[in-house]
């Protein structure tokens, strides 16, 4: 089974690219099958991670960003795949 972790946080007021390169750089405690970062308007990072694991396994997740780089705490859901298209 696949299971998607999404990782999404709101920046502080111009610290869009900070989020950014901080989400980019933490590691993870394993490897997981996927990773993307995406960005979007309003300083948005969204990280996606997919894993070859049950729905309620224990996975690695990024951290809460420290030091007032986020505007409010971050948003986790976890998905598990359904149907594979190409």
């Amino acid at each position: 089974m696949s299971v998607a972790l999404m990782w999404e946080a709101r920046a502080a007021e111009g610290r869009g690219d900070e989020l950014l390169a901080w989400a980019r750089a933490q590691e993870l405690d394993g490897v997981p099958l996927r990773r993307e970062t995406f960005r979007a308007p309003q300083d948005r990072v969204l990280v996606i991670t997919w894993w070859d694991a049950a729905y309620d396994a224990e996975l690695p997740e990024l951290p809460e960003p420290e030091g007032g780089l986020a505007t409010r705490a971050v948003h986790r859901w976890r998905f598990e795949s359904v149907s594979t298209e190409a």
